[in-house]
């Protein structure tokens, strides 16, 4: 007997030998059967759970299309589990805006309390970095430390400053910037490297605490189809928390989970006490930052910003650091993701893999480049040359896309989001959110990848010829995500044997216009066969 079966269905397998069916069974948390109807009919017993897309009302189908869950090959799981109940800064679209709503959220709070997350973005009011001057009469009581949305810039106010010992006297970080006042006094933002002198400062959340972070983070995660995360961490600390959820039963998303590169001896330690983990909770990778972000004028550029002609980007990680710690991990048989933005950071770490392939020899080590962002016309070509998975996040390009003219020059800002051009030379794409950073809904990577089309008042189509089809978009969020993390053997396609890990979308994603996928919605959200999401049906 069948746990779930789905009949009548548009089925995407993912599958190449079988990539379309009606029909799927589910039995003891795998595919059972994806072909035959009949067969599938055959398993339903009394306590099946029966999906059947010919029984909706008025003639039309119950839902569009069931895929493989998606895999989200670029998270931030327990910062955005945070911040889902943390202060809203996203879409502020003023000065005024993003003081009253900090100063709305601190009046909530007991003096003392931490004010954190955010994800501002200034480029929604013309471009002026917030100043601590902005907030500190919103904010007397409450140390806050509120991030730019990339994650590669913060804010804080005069209270987190005191709090953290950064003053005039602060000498400057290697890899970072504390933006300064003329006087050599801290505005109060601080980029990259920078940010760990406030964030050093803050206290660390309790036990309970990440955990309540992590439930939320999966429920959200799931109520949009994702089945699968890749946590890129910041903090080894990440790893305790996904255990206790796997220890109590709890993981209702699949965690493969990266360390910092620079912590890669402890990582390996982890793994050699107690192994790389299992299909629901996974270690083996690693994450190094080569360089910040576009928005915060931190991604080395071969040539100076249109907007800071003094200014091409500064390097957060020396290539040399790069190249030591991801040969000393890859001679470990450790997987090395690297973090680049800009045109130059890029073509750097697609160096470093290459000389660290020529130290260590052959072997199926599957570099990952994440964000893959901005790339040289001669360099496009040496990611699928040196078999190097570009980890990239299509929603960027929709917050990026009304401002990178004007910071790159209309030239430079078409080399943005190369999908097409990358796939072209043969390229494996793995897409996800960099949720926190963007939201983490794979329909709207879908919407960005396939449009390119901004949510901008005119609705602007951002380079056009870098547009690639649903089903290539689709390749990149299931199957290909799951190469990336060493883990096409079980996930990522729905055929017999592997596990039941499916979403089932209102609409025939295949067959609505480009543009109406942001509208699309996901119904049910199966992991290991079991119902994690339903959505409530309007009655």
């Amino acid at each position: 007997e069948c746990s779930v079966v789905v009949l009548n269905a548009k089925i995407w397998t993912g599958d190449p030998s079988n990539p379309w069916s009606s029909a799927l069974g589910v039995k003891d948390g795998l595919v059972w059967e994806a072909t035959s109807e009949g067969r599938v009919r055959s398993c339903v017993g009394a306590s099946t759970l029966v999906l059947d897309a010919a029984a909706g009302s008025n003639g039309t189908a119950a839902f569009g299309i069931v895929v493989p869950g998606f895999i989200d090959a670029h998270v931030h799981m327990l910062m955005g589990g945070f911040g889902l109940t943390a202060v809203q800064l996203r879409d502020a679209a003023s000065r005024e805006e993003f003081v009253a709503r900090l100063a709305q959220h601190a009046s909530s709070l007991p003096p003392g309390r931490w004010i954190r997350e955010g994800n501002w973005d200034h480029e929604r009011w013309g471009g002026l970095l917030p100043d601590r001057s902005w907030i500190d009469a919103a904010t007397p009581h409450n140390p806050v430390w509120v991030r730019r949305l990339d994650g590669h810039m913060a804010l804080a106010n005069s209270l987190a400053l005191r709090i953290a010992n950064v003053s005039h006297h602060t000498a400057d970080i290697a890899g970072g910037t504390i933006v300064r006042e003329a006087d050599g006094g801290p505005t109060g933002v601080l980029k990259d490297n920078a940010m760990r002198l406030v964030a050093d400062a803050i206290p660390p959340p309790t036990q309970a605490e990440e955990d309540q972070a992590l439930e939320a983070a999966m429920a959200y995660v799931s109520s949009h189809g994702v089945t699968s995360v890749h946590h890129v961490g910041w903090r080894l600390g990440d790893f305790d928390a996904f255990g206790r959820a796997h220890r109590r039963g709890s993981l209702k998303t699949r965690i493969y989970a990266a360390g910092p590169l620079s912590a890669w001896q402890q990582v390996s330690e982890r793994i050699e006490f107690s192994g790389r983990g299992d299909r629901f909770f996974a270690l083996g990778n690693l994450k190094g930052f080569s360089d910040g972000s576009l928005g915060s004028h931190t991604a080395p550029m071969f040539e100076p910003y249109a907007d800071a002609p003094s200014d091409s980007g500064p390097p957060v990680t020396s290539e040399e650091a790069l190249t030591q710690w991801a040969t000393e991990a890859d001679r470990a048989g450790l997987q090395v993701s690297i973090h680049a933005i800009g045109d130059r950071a890029n073509s750097a770490v697609l160096r470093v893999f290459e000389s660290v392939a020529t130290a260590n020899g052959p072997r199926d080590r599957r570099f990952r480049v994440e964000h893959s962002q901005h790339v040289r016309d001669e360099d496009l070509g040496r990611w699928a040359a040196q078999g190097v998975v570009a980890s990239m996040q299509p929603y960027h390009l929709l917050d990026d896309g009304p401002w990178a003219a004007r910071l790159l020059g209309p030239h430079r800002a078409r080399r943005s989001y190369q999908f097409r051009s990358l796939l072209d030379r043969g390229t494996r794409l793995a897409f996800g959110s960099d949720w926190f950073v963007a939201p983490a809904v794979p329909l709207h990577g879908l919407y960005a990848a396939t449009s390119r089309r901004l949510r901008d008042a005119n609705g602007t189509v951002w380079i056009r010829e870098e547009a690639i089809s649903v089903e290539e978009a689709l390749v990149a969020y299931t199957r290909d995500a799951a190469y990336a993390a060493f883990e096409e053997s079980f996930k990522g396609v729905l055929k017999p044997g592997y596990v039941a890990d499916f979403a089932v979308i209102d609409r025939d994603i295949f067959s609505v216009p480009p543009e109406e996928l942001w509208h699309c919605n996901v119904l049910y959200t199966f992991v290991d066969g079991r119902l994690v999401f339903e959505a409530k049906r309007q009655s």
